[in-house]
């Protein structure tokens, strides 16, 4: 039975290409949500989203967000997404582009969120993972660390830890790490 429904498609195929027709991709139900999710965005001005590989990759997206309160008030930091076609059921994987100096991103750009690790659920969507990102500018957590010196400094001497926010945003130098101007 499987098969009958594999010839006929595959001669279906081969009568649209015969009429000069190019083949029709089938969208995985991964892609069809996220279609969705992007088109029901309500991001705050701060954050835009963008499509380095064009609009038919949605799959692998951008999104900068320019946080406009508190310790990195100013900055400029880009995300990369890489959706997985089983999205919803597994979360996107997120990486900080921008090198930072955060209590909740490493200088890999590996992301500490707890909705992108052991809390997700497929009732999460885009929106909700962009505003967890957002309140990490917002609310840096030192409780939950992936930059355990940020972390620490922030716990125990936030001015200390302000002061060197603002210089790795300059672009100089936090101890040995250069970190390049976001401003």
């Amino acid at each position: 039975m499987i098969k009958l429904f594999k010839v006929k498609e595959k001669q279906r195929e081969l009568a649209e290409n015969a009429n000069g027709k190019t083949p029709v991709k089938k969208q995985s139900a991964g892609e069809l949500r996220l279609h969705k999710d992007i088109s029901e965005l309500n991001l705050p001005k701060s954050c835009v989203i963008s499509f380095p590989n064009g609009k038919d990759d949605l799959m692998n997206f951008e999104v900068t967000i320019r946080p406009d309160d508190r310790y990195y008030l100013g900055g400029t930091f880009l995300f990369s997404f890489n959706v997985s076609p089983i999205y919803p059921h597994e979360a996107p994987k997120v990486k900080c582009k921008t090198k930072v100096y955060h209590p909740n991103i490493d200088l890999e750009g590996n992301v500490c969120l707890n909705i992108l690790r052991e809390d997700w659920k497929p009732v999460l969507n885009i929106n909700t993972i962009i505003y967890g990102l957002f309140h990490l500018f917002t609310e840096p957590n030192y409780e939950d660390p992936l930059n355990h010196d940020a972390a620490a400094v922030l716990r125990d001497n936030p001015k200390l830890f302000e002061s060197n926010v603002r210089r790795a945003m300059a672009g100089g130098y936090v101890g040995q790490t250069l970190f390049p101007r976001c401003l």
